[in-house]
């Protein structure tokens, strides 16, 4: 009896402890926030998270708005320019429902001459950009930030908006002093909170309470000192790790009527198949009649079929770099204008499947940088993305008509986010969405080496399957920039520098160089290490702090380093480094370091093979310990000397 009535006492205690915090109580920006130069929990970090209110409120009129404030100390603002500069997004339905944005602040404060100074953004510092037909986008930056300013900015967004909340992250690259989520809503509305992270909340306060004057069901969490969330390498989309909460609107409860608005994902298929800008738009048969060349429809085999489908389409459409689950001007305006968004695009590539007698399907996802579909919670908000899709033999297979490289399962890089929903005419069924092949990087030197220790010749740098997708996108987006990260990378001269597609659509950088960097003489010896250049005394497996992401790529991967090298005829080769072979025990990491010697002529080649696209984070120390022993097997050198 006593130990009951201690533990009763116990969880009385916690909860008044709860009980007692107080939330939406913006503190005063104090002189110690002012004249701080580091943050206490983290002393070298360029910023600090003062303080952060994120407050959603639902009003019984069917409102929802959402206050922010945030206020962050700057240490270091050369380091500090995310949080600098801001971007709120408005969003428009376009059928007559908008958010609306008010009462926007931005303020810098300093401590100068021992009182606080402050610095408001004017109207005219802020602006706005139409995004595209759904969001316009206010943009703004501080003014008069110094190293010790404190910044600070508040809003409010009214939204007629009420199936979710924007997931909110509680942990940011900087420490956070303090930071706040709120949700106060009607009592005949149902919220299911996801609570995604492994952070637990300081305070926390959720009930029933007499809110505004109405009955209210309320969900508040604080956070006290939180250390940085530091990114980590390898990872697709580190976002996807933090804690964040969103809310989903789970049911109504009105003049004693219930409604359920939890979902499957075959309600989710039902919705979009009777959306306009979806499921209409799939039933618009006529449109594709007679587009297809009548050869397609005589190939012999449903994948020839396709894949000649596909290529039709990448020749014939090309994508606007806008994702989005459903369609924006719509198929037929895309078969007149051959432009048109992702949904447009692969809706449009389903129903020419379906027109040569394929049985084919939409599939739908999220995208890598929007961040993991949540499979356990059906929303068609968490959407922005579409594939075509049929099946043979029991295999799902995928096809993309937005890149001009995609083949048959090898979909753009930025659809590859795990898993998608392939929506059937009548069901719904999880898929993975991966690419299943092995791509290659081939990194090939072939150089002389002269008697005055100069080393003449030609690099190229060659991508195949996806990985030449990748790199073919990023030198389009930016060809300066892509080149740039060559100059960057390989600091020393380099002439007749070619970037490309090749005929196999494979994707290949080249240069010639000349260098006298890469070798020590020695009395009458020449050492060097004869991969030369493509040596490195870093990995990027070097996180001192506990995994917490499992490893992803893009793709499994094979990358090779091929380097010959011909020294003159009159010299000789010596300490000629050993061929050696390692690999985990599963086979799942290997590697190979292959020496060959050919007179005066000379040949390494290593190959590293990762076999999958995610490794559990449990396996970060196998992946460290191979490239250790990789780095210590890549510094072995050489030594040239000239005959006797």
């Amino acid at each position: 009896m006593i130990r009951k009535i201690t533990l009763f006492i116990g969880c009385l205690l916690v909860s008044f402890l709860y009980s007692q915090h107080k939330f939406l109580n913006d503190p005063k920006i104090s002189e110690e926030d002012l004249k701080s130069t580091q943050s206490k929990i983290e002393a070298d970090a360029p910023a600090e998270i003062l303080y952060r209110s994120v407050h959603f409120m639902i009003d019984y009129n069917g409102y929802l708005t959402q206050e922010i404030v945030e206020r962050v100390k700057i240490f270091n603002k050369d380091n500090a320019g995310k949080y600098l500069d801001h971007e709120i997004a408005v969003y428009d339905n376009g059928r007559g429902d908008r958010e609306v944005l008010s009462n926007l602040k931005a303020l810098t404060y300093n401590w100068e001459d021992g009182k606080k100074v402050s610095t408001k953004i004017e109207r005219d510092e802020k602006f706005k950009s139409k995004e595209d037909k759904n969001f316009t986008i206010t943009k703004f930056a501080y003014a008069n930030v110094k190293n010790g300013s404190v910044v600070e900015y508040s809003y409010t967004l009214y939204s007629p908006f009420l199936s979710s909340t924007p997931r909110i992250l509680i942990e940011e690259e900087i420490p956070v002093k303090y930071v706040e989520y709120v949700l106060d809503h009607p009592k005949p509305l149902g919220y299911s909170i996801n609570y995604k992270g492994s952070v637990a909340p300081t305070h926390r306060d959720s009930g029933e309470k007499q809110l505004y004057g109405a009955e209210y069901q309320t969900y508040r969490f604080a956070y006290e000192k939180l250390p940085a969330f530091k990114d980590e390498k390898f990872v697709l989309n580190n976002n996807n790790y933090k804690t964040g909460i969103k809310a989903e609107l789970n049911s109504t409860l009105i003049n004693n009527v219930f409604k359920s608005y939890s979902l499957s994902w075959k309600d989710i298929q039902k919705r979009l198949y009777n959306h306009d800008d979806f499921g209409l738009q799939l039933k618009k048969e006529n449109l594709v009649k007679n587009i297809l060349p009548a050869e397609i429809s005589d190939l012999p085999t449903k994948m020839e079929k396709a894949n000649a489908i596909l290529k039709f389409v990448q020749k014939n459409y090309t994508w606007n770099k806008e994702d989005d689950v459903f369609t924006d001007k719509g198929i037929k305006n895309l078969l007149t204008t051959k432009i048109g968004n992702t949904a447009e695009i692969n809706l449009l590539l389903t129903m020419f499947l379906r027109s040569a007698g394929i049985d084919a399907d939409p599939l739908v996802l999220s995208t890598v940088k929007r961040g993991v579909l949540l499979a356990y919670n059906p929303s068609i908000s968490q959407l922005n993305f579409v594939l075509a899709s049929f099946e043979e033999n029991g295999k799902v297979y995928l096809l993309d008509g937005t890149s001009k490289l995609a083949e048959i399962n090898m979909v753009s890089p930025r659809a590859l986010n795990q898993y998608g929903i392939v929506m059937t005419k009548s069901d719904a069924k999880q898929v993975n969405v991966i690419f299943p092949e092995v791509s290659k990087t081939v990194l090939s030197v072939d150089a002389k080496l002269t008697p005055e220790g100069t080393f003449e010749g030609h690099f190229a740098d060659r991508d195949t399957k996806l990985y030449a997708m990748i790199a073919n996108e990023n030198y389009t987006d930016n060809e300066k920039v892509f080149a740039k990260s060559y100059q960057d990378e390989y600091k020393f001269p380099f002439t007749n520098v070619k970037h490309g597609l090749q005929s196999n659509n494979d994707f290949e950088t080249s240069f010639d160089f000349t260098s006298d960097t890469f070798v020590d003489a020695i009395g009458n010896k020449l050492v060097f290490n004869p991969l030369l250049f493509l040596y490195s005394q870093n990995h990027g497996y070097n996180q001192k702090e506990e995994r917490r992401a499992p490893l992803e790529f893009y793709s499994a991967y094979d990358r090779v380093k091929k380097v010959t090298i011909t020294i003159p005829d009159n010299y000789v080769f010596e300490n000629v480094p050993s061929s050696k072979k390692f690999r985990t025990e599963d086979n799942s990491i290997q590697y190979s370091y292959v020496v060959t010697q050919n007179g005066n002529e000379l040949t390494v080649e290593t190959t590293i093979i990762i076999d999958d696209t995610v490794f559990p984070k449990e396996y970060y120390p196998a992946f460290k310990q191979i490239y250790d022993n990789v780095t210590k097997m890549e510094a072995q050198v050489v030594t040239v000397v000239k005959k006797k």
